[in-house]
């Protein structure tokens, strides 16, 4: 296999699994470890990953969708099992927090349907839309500057809103995680602040997000590993990821 075969072959499982290994890489092509490092430093210089320790992660640069219009029809499926394993963590009488989330919307569609008495504060209209149905809850939500791409509010004004309330729980949407530096990502700075506000006012914080993500990274980071409790999602990491994260102590449901 010529190196231009290579490389492209590279990126394909890259595209398909969002991480890659030396080892394996050596493996599959046959070549030394050496070569594939070099085969590594070639495409992070053109831009298509990020080197890591034993490996390389798919680079920031690729296309993730940002808009929730554009995401509430990917990984549905994903999502459900997602909603479902964080509804279940949620007890009749607690105050929670709702993040920007797709995942999210699922999880209120589930506590709407439930017998649960909650206090719900939400920055994002489709989970107040979403909850107002149920007369057992109690519907919060932050208000602040509207951001038509998520349909939710973020920055100065809804972070006052957030730091005045006590959560038992905060679910938490993510971009992807950082695993050279052990933080959790988002889009942009507002987004990252008004996260931040939530984890630090919630006793128990959780990630929502599907296993692409652990693979994934965007350009704010606004959290690291030690400040949540755990990560639900559809299913588990690889062997090394998942290890990192067990020594930070965040559980992986």
């Amino acid at each position: 296999m010529f190196t231009e075969e290579r490389l492209d072959r590279i990126l394909q499982i890259l595209q398909d699994q969002g991480m890659v290994k030396v080892k394996d890489l050596s493996t599959l092509f046959q070549v030394t470890e050496d070569c594939i490092r070099k085969d590594l430093k070639n495409l992070e210089n053109a831009g298509k990953l990020k080197r890591t320790y034993g490996g390389a992660l798919l680079s920031q640069d690729y296309p993730l969708k940002r808009d929730v219009i554009d995401r509430r029809d990917t990984n549905i499926e994903k999502k459900r099992l997602i909603a479902q394993k964080a509804s279940e963590l949620i007890g009749s009488n607690e105050t929670i927090f709702l993040d920007i989330s797709t995942t999210n919307i699922m999880v209120a569609e589930l506590l709407a349907k439930s017998h649960k008495r909650l206090t719900v504060v939400t920055n994002m209209i489709d989970i107040m839309q979403t909850l107002a149905i149920n007369p057992n809850i109690t519907a919060i939500g932050t208000g602040g500057i509207m951001y038509r791409t998520v349909n939710g509010f973020m920055g100065a004004a809804a972070i006052e809103i957030i730091k005045q309330y006590s959560f038992d729980r905060a679910l938490i949407g993510t971009c992807g995680l950082d695993l050279t530096d052990n933080s959790i990502t988002t889009l942009g700075v507002e987004d990252g602040l008004t996260k931040k506000a939530a984890i630090a006012s919630s006793r128990h914080k959780y990630l929502v997000m599907e296993k692409d993500k652990f693979y994934f990274n965007d350009s704010y980071k606004f959290a690291h590993f030690d400040d949540i409790d755990g990560i639900i999602t559809d299913s588990m990491p690889d062997e090394a990821t998942s290890s990192k994260l067990y020594s930070a102590g965040v559980t992986i449901l």
